[in-house]
């Protein structure tokens, strides 16, 4: 067996695409290189996401590994957090770039389907998308900020002083992470739809700058929305089901 098939198969067996971003964040750029999708994805195994692609794994791991030789900031270092700074950190930064973020792009989304629409008639369906992903996730984050991340703090604590979590809590926990994954899996699917309606986010010849605009901080939503997704599906969430939600008796 030759070498580089020897470390695409002791490398990649039994892991999902999630499994090696929340290892080393520095793949993920690795995997958006190849259009593989590593947060509403993130399960999909690694050597059927390079099928559905139509790449060399082997390629993707040697690309992985000088990926890896760059430095890393010890603030992207999610995996080692404790779950309670996790969250913070999900609310501050990602849930605040959302609600920063979201009214500007429904706005801009709606007036270029208004004006260029009858030329460009794939930004009346990018206008209807982003409005329900809006909606969804507005309604996604306050699940999230009023009950989820509460119970998940609250649960850690209780582990912390050595406490079990009680069955009808735990039980609650998990059908809310089934809900979320759920959830984020939707609005995954529409911010994807956009992406393929705006064709990769090229803008046309007759673009004005709202147009313009309105691609680029597309195409930002999406990548924040990546990362995080990631955060949540292949870190927070795996860990608080590890760690916090005992198996039902």
């Amino acid at each position: 067996m030759n070498e580089p098939k020897k470390l695409h198969e002791e490398k990649a067996e039994g892991k999902t695409i999630g499994d090696f971003v929340a290892e080393d964040y520095r793949s993920a750029g690795v995997f958006e290189k190849y259009g593989i999708d590593f947060c509403c994805g993130g399960n999909v195994a690694f050597s059927a996401a390079c099928r559905q692609k139509g790449v060399d794994p082997t390629q993707i791991l040697q690309e992985i590994e000088a990926a890896k030789t760059e430095p890393v900031a010890r603030s992207e270092n999610f995996a080692a957090w404790e779950l309670p700074f996790l969250a913070d950190y999900i609310v501050t930064v990602h849930h605040g770039y959302i609600k920063e973020n979201i009214g500007q792009i429904v706005s801009h989304t709606r007036k270029i389907a208004e004006v260029h629409g009858p030329r460009h008639p794939e930004l009346t369906e990018i206008a209807a998308l982003f409005d329900r992903v809006a909606a969804d996730l507005t309604a996604h984050l306050r699940e999230e900020e009023e009950i989820f991340f509460p119970a998940l703090k609250q649960a850690d604590s209780a582990r912390t002083a050595g406490k079990k979590l009680e069955q009808q809590d735990a039980d609650a926990m998990r059908r809310n992470l089934e809900i979320l994954r759920r959830e984020h899996e939707e609005v995954g699917d529409r911010v994807h739809a956009i992406r393929r309606l705006a064709k990769d986010f090229a803008v046309p010849g007759d673009a004005c700058n709202t147009y313009t605009v309105t691609y680029k901080k597309l195409k930002e939503f999406e990548d924040d929305l990546h990362k995080h997704v990631h955060l949540e599906n292949n870190i927070l969430f795996l860990k608080a089901e590890r760690y916090l939600v005992p198996p039902r008796a």
